[in-house]
């Protein structure tokens, strides 16, 4: 009997490139501060194109420097499957948020090696551009380009806190690239699988090694600009002025009391900028951010009219603005997706449960252009976006065994057969 693809899956492979890739940006912490589209990301990107090389794949790019790697299959006209996740990280990141996506990718590219079959379909490793979000507002700017999910041009706008956009970004690192060859947008893929630690306790606390991730939640992400007026600290009496910053704590304040039913409902004020910012003089300006989030794409509508209402209401002799920037419907990932990595769990004898995704990921764009699905492996306390992110080696290796047979399934179909394995 032909043996799994899982059993040429080499753990420690896996292990060292991820340690050795969060050399790329390492902080003294143990952490990684790995900004999308920076120097440092350029280079962590031209190790995975030489990773690639050596397995003999065909590295690719696209106009927003999505990042592709193909091992061609024998039916090459067949449209490929996608494997991957993103190498960016927030600027108190970890070890293995995207990361291990990336590499565990690159670990089912080994094991097909290794197991000496070809695949009938290409399968194509790819780590996409700013699914984070910490430098280009909003994220997944990469997976949002490539599905369509919003114009190029108005991701390419798109700045950082020093003015630069993501297209000057974007060309330096493309410019860095040597004979990587740039592909148009416009192309569907069979499928598209992303392993990811969970960020998340549930699968930690249950003694789960693996996840199979049946959806993503809503959300909806803002700026709010506050004007006011700089005044002395000592001079002008309260009644007198344009308190930009005590304008938006009253927004804050009222916004986090309508969020609070139902009890789940995720809010979080993660990002404020005051000017001048000089502890004697009465800001003049306060910028905050609002992420908002619920299962219940309902739920999420009702607060949103409220922020609307209390932005308006709570401004008092200051203006204020909104701008939504983000907003994503609740999504369930493809059943057929869903069974395939169920199906490769159970053969694998490594125990699974469905457990849905409070995160947003570059999967939730794939999924409006094909069969998309998440294989998660649980993080030491859920803990991530944090120096002390952590996943237990055995769990690494057993997520990319599922990734390994889930993609050689989805590889093996023809086009009667796409996307279900």
């Amino acid at each position: 009997m032909r043996q799994r693809l899982s059993h040429h899956v080499n753990g420690q492979r896996l292990w060292d490139r991820l340690m050795l890739l969060a050399n790329y940006g390492a902080r003294a912490d143990g952490g990684v501060d790995r900004p999308a589209l920076s120097d440092v990301e350029a280079e962590a990107r031209a190790q995975l194109i030489g990773w690639g090389r050596e397995l003999g794949l065909q590295p690719f790019t696209d106009p927003i420097a999505n990042l592709f790697l193909r091992l061609e299959g024998s039916r090459p006209d067949l449209s490929p499957v996608l494997i991957g996740s993103h190498i960016d990280s927030q600027p108190t990141g970890g070890k293995f948020d995207g990361a291990f996506g990336v590499l565990a990718a690159l670990e089912v590219i080994e094991a097909i090696r290794a197991s000496g079959e070809q695949p009938l379909r290409s399968i194509e490793v790819v780590a996409w551009t700013n699914e984070e979000g910490s430098r280009f507002a909003p994220g997944m700017s990469g997976s949002e380009a490539f599905a369509g999910v919003k114009p190029l041009e108005t991701l390419l706008a798109v700045t950082d806190a020093a003015g630069c956009t993501v297209r000057e970004a974007a060309e330096r690192v493309l410019a860095r690239d040597v004979d990587v060859p740039q592909r148009p947008f416009g192309w569907r893929p069979a499928a598209f699988v992303e392993a990811h630690i969970e960020q998340a306790p549930l699968l930690e606390r249950a003694g789960v090694p693996i996840g199979v991730v049946t959806g993503i939640q809503g959300t909806r992400r803002y700026r709010v600009r506050v004007r006011g007026e700089a005044a002395h600290a000592g001079t002008t009496l309260r009644a007198e002025r344009k308190d930009a910053l005590m304008a938006a704590v009253r927004m804050i304040r009222a916004i986090d009391a309508v969020a609070s039913d139902p009890a789940d409902v995720m809010l979080t004020v993660g990002m404020m900028r005051l000017t001048p910012n000089a502890p004697s003089v009465v800001p003049e300006e306060a910028y905050f951010s609002i992420d908002l989030r619920h299962v219940d794409d309902a739920v999420v509508d009702r607060i949103d009219a409220e922020i609307r209402r209390i932005v308006a209401d709570e401004c008092g002799p200051c203006s204020a603005t909104l701008d939504q920037i983000a907003h994503a419907p609740s999504l369930d990932f493809a059943p057929q997706i869903r069974a395939a990595i169920t199906t490769a769990a159970e053969a694998a004898e490594l125990p699974a449960m469905p457990i849905y995704s409070a995160a947003g990921h570059d999967a939730r764009q794939l999924h409006y252009i094909c069969p998309t699905g998440m294989i998660f492996i649980p993080c030491r306390g859920g803990i991530s976006h944090n120096p002390a992110e952590w996943a237990e080696p055995d769990h690494v290796t057993a997520g990319a065994r599922v990734l390994a047979d889930v993609t050689m399934a989805l590889a093996s179909q023809g086009d009667e057969g796409a996307g279900r394995a």
